[in-house]
């Protein structure tokens, strides 16, 4: 009786085994049959690298600074062309903006700059509201917000006179939408609007309102052509002033980006190249400038599982 007992166990083990091994082939078979049908949880891919940098040449890019990392920034224009020989057509003059980018998140970047033209404090704050992303999620553009303020800390022209300090801020807000619509084209759009707390005159207007427009060609794997207008509306303008319009070119070199650029634009921030240009490019009135962009890695944030 033991031994039949025994056997029996022995054939039940057997089935059971078999049955388990059954299961484990079908399974496998059926993942690989689903592997072939390409049922698969779909994946969403957000658009990358619309540019090289933060800033496509004066104005913000769709690209924010990564979470953790600091950029560094070095903004450098020489005088205008038509200062001529005696200037060696604007290498003697300079004008210079000390920057710091900060990425708080993948999506948050805040900034501060110091510049010599007026002597001016500036910073910002950077959101990117919307991210251009094709598969389970898509969404055609990428919408970013920025807001900025500056301090002008000039000597006062008349110390003598009752002075406020409220009269030296400047602010600027922008909407930045635009799409990378292949590997070497990016386009977008930068409604703009200015307030200064002070103008010249009484005539003058405190709030201007602006639209941008710029883009990126790609050229190589490393070079780029940038491109940026503004246009304001002339009842709104200083007079005198005259819309920014800059090209220039995209060096990638390792940790840095270089940027070559030729604008007419003196300011490097958005109260001065927005609303108090005053150059022309058909009368030489051309800065010629570069950007220097270098990143450091402060703080490593933790791995995100995969986005599905």
């Amino acid at each position: 009786m033991k031994q039949k007992s025994w056997l029996i166990v022995g054939w039940i083990t057997i089935l059971l085994s078999g049955a388990s091994i059954t299961s484990v082939s079908g399974q496998e078979d059926g993942d690989s049959m689903l592997d072939l049908l390409g049922e698969e949880e779909p994946v969403t891919n957000y658009a990358t690298a619309a540019f090289k940098s933060t800033r496509i040449i004066n104005s913000h890019s769709l690209e924010n600074t990564g979470h953790g990392v600091l950029d560094v920034r070095i903004s450098h224009r020489f005088g205008m062309l038509n200062t001529g020989y005696y200037e060696i057509f604007g290498l003697d003059q300079a004008m210079i903006r000390l920057g710091l980018d900060y990425g708080l998140t993948d999506w948050l970047m805040v900034g501060v700059g110091r510049s010599t033209y007026e002597k001016t404090y500036d910073g910002f704050v950077k959101a990117k509201i919307l991210r251009q992303s094709s598969g389970a999620k898509t969404m055609p553009v990428t919408l970013a917000v920025l807001s900025t303020m500056s301090i002008n800390t000039l000597k006062w022209a008349n110390p003598e006179r009752e002075n406020f300090a409220s009269s030296r801020y400047a602010y600027a807000f922008q909407a930045i939408v635009g799409r990378k619509f292949t590997e070497g084209l990016t386009l977008q759009l930068m409604p703009s609007m200015v307030h200064r707390n002070l103008v010249p005159t009484a005539d003058d207007a405190h709030d201007i309102f602006a639209l941008g427009v710029g883009g990126r060609v790609k050229i190589s794997k490393r070079v780029a052509v940038n491109f940026e207008y503004y246009y304001g509306h002339p009842d709104q303008m200083p007079e005198g002033s005259t819309n920014s319009v800059s090209i220039g070119f995209d060096i990638e070199t390792g940790g840095h980006v270089f940027q070559l650029h030729f604008t007419n634009s003196t300011h490097i921030i958005e109260k001065g190249f927005i609303t108090e240009n005053t150059g022309k490019w058909e009368d030489g009135g051309i800065h010629f400038g570069f950007n220097i962009s270098r990143v450091f890695t402060i703080h490593q944030p933790k791995d995100k599982p995969d986005e599905l």
